[in-house]
């Protein structure tokens, strides 16, 4: 067994988000000296059940084997419609994690450093296109580049939140955004504090917030809001120590009272 490559594909596995609890299967899988094989995996997002298959390929010239894809199946809880599903390719380097495929599924976006053909860096925000398919029934990712103007950080600004008078919170913050999560923040109105969910939006230049119930925000409110915040910022000033770190999974995310409509999987 080529060890040099079952640890390379290892480091795949745990940094695509797969974690390290696949390395027994992988090995025997390896052992078997196949052409091709799978690997399954389980994971659970909130209350949605997340399937997913790895795939792999040998070399035809070494004893070299390949990740080359996985594919993500959600079944969303009380849901017994078939399971929403996509497959995602693995590239030499800034792959689509795990948790940024369920966001991306989700109708979030994810801001991701990516290698052109001419193998030069960019940086683009991706969003999934659910109105238009490829021959394998996958949904076509669109790309908001640098150029098309899309500045996070000065987004949020126009919001009264407190986790942006923190740096660390507002690093942590915008990180959790740029994976594609659906994040709590604090919202500050009229000298009082509100728990509301934001997401990245760079389509429309904008984020899109939720309040507790999960129903939108309409955010024309944003400029009256900012304005109540500047009148009370020094009282604010002082309650800085009192805020929470950012967490990335966002786990006290309540249910929708109404759920988003998804596109019918065919």
């Amino acid at each position: 067994m080529n060890q040099k490559n079952l640890e390379y594909l290892k480091d795949q596995i745990k940094y695509t988000g797969f974690g390290e609890g696949l390395e027994e299967v992988l090995k025997q899988k390896i052992a078997k000296g196949q052409p091709e094989f799978k690997i399954p995996h389980q994971a659970q997002f909130g209350n949605d059940k997340v399937d997913s298959t790895l795939h792999f390929s040998k070399s035809q010239k070494t004893d070299m084997y390949f990740f080359n894809s996985y594919k993500v199946g959600i079944q969303k809880e009380n849901n017994t419609d078939e399971a929403m599903k996509q497959t995602f390719f693995i590239n030499k380097g800034n792959n689509i994690t795990l948790k940024e495929a369920y966001n991306l599924m989700e109708g979030r976006s994810v801001n991701k450093d990516l290698t052109n053909k001419e193998g030069q860096l960019y940086n683009a925000w991706l969003k999934m296109d659910f109105k238009q398919s490829d021959d394998n029934g996958n949904f076509k990712i669109q790309q908001y580049h640098q150029n098309y103007g899309y500045d996070l950080e000065a987004t949020l600004a126009k919001h009264p939140i407190k986790e942006l008078e923190n740096e660390t919170y507002k690093s942590n913050l915008m990180d959790s955004l740029k994976k594609g999560n659906l994040q709590s923040a604090t919202f500050q109105k009229e000298g009082s504090e509100q728990k509301q969910y934001i997401e990245a939006n760079p389509r429309f230049k904008t984020i899109n917030i939720y309040d507790s119930n999960m129903q939108r925000v309409d955010n024309r409110q944003s400029k009256t809001e900012k304005q109540s915040e500047a009148q009370s910022r020094s009282a604010k000033q002082e309650h800085k120590g009192q805020q929470q770190p950012i967490n990335d999974e966002a786990p006290d995310i309540p249910k929708a009272k109404k759920k988003r409509k998804r596109p019918t999987i065919t």
